[in-house]
């Protein structure tokens, strides 16, 4: 007996056969294709779940998939973990891969409590698409980044979803600084570490009291 692929296994954090995560990949695919299903659920996780960057990642809910559709939002890696989910759910191999990136239009307050630009372990999600692993970031959805001139991101199956340098207006937004490699599933004991040293401050406001100050 073959070992069962970890691509398309349910995880601890990336709980494909959660039975929400099952309802919401039956509901947004869409297509008789991989490459179509995928595109579908991208955009579904895109915009029907909003980025939040404020919560409290001390929890494993702010890194489950299924926690993440349940709140109806979720920071990048939240939503990177629920869209593997979704696809792995509709038999598209999935995984996660991460990048730290420097965002130079980090808003003051952001700033302030980060206590720098750079976003640590930045999450996507890698779908197999055609014999071909693609980068998907269904971060940023569409009204958010509307509200802040950000071009939104789009996903066609067969190219890489990542950020734009370049904002609407012309000015630098993000870049990419390294690559933190991929996986099967969500390392959040190694990012909970990692962000406890590079965020002090903001790993100190949970939760309900980050957002009622900086939402």
């Amino acid at each position: 007996m073959n070992p069962p692929d970890p691509y398309l296994s349910s995880a601890e954090y990336i709980d494909s056969s959660h039975p929400a995560i099952e309802a919401f990949a039956a509901e947004h695919a869409k297509g008789g294709s991989a490459l179509e299903r995928a595109i579908s659920l991208y955009y579904a996780v895109r915009d029907r779940i909003r980025y939040n960057p404020f919560l409290d990642f001390t929890q494993p809910s702010a890194f489950r998939a299924s926690d993440c559709l349940a709140a109806g939002e979720g920071f990048c890696v939240g939503k990177a973990s629920l869209l593997a989910a979704v696809a792995r759910a509709t038999g598209i191999p999935s995984r996660v891969g991460f990048a730290d990136v420097k965002n130079h239009l980090t808003t003051p307050r952001l700033l302030e409590v980060m206590g720098r630009d750079e976003f640590i372990y930045h999450g996507f999600a890698e779908l197999l698409i055609e014999g071909q692993w693609v980068k998907a970031t269904p971060a940023f959805n569409l009204a958010l980044c509307e509200k802040f001139r950000v071009k939104p991101l789009e996903f066609d199956g067969r190219n890489d979803s990542i950020f734009h340098p370049f904002d609407s207006d012309g000015r630098r937004h993000m870049e990419y600084l390294r690559d933190r490699g991929s996986f099967a599933d969500i390392p959040a004991d190694e990012i909970r570490e990692v962000f406890r040293e590079f965020y002090p401050k903001l790993y100190a406001l949970k939760g309900r009291a980050a957002r009622e100050t900086f939402g």
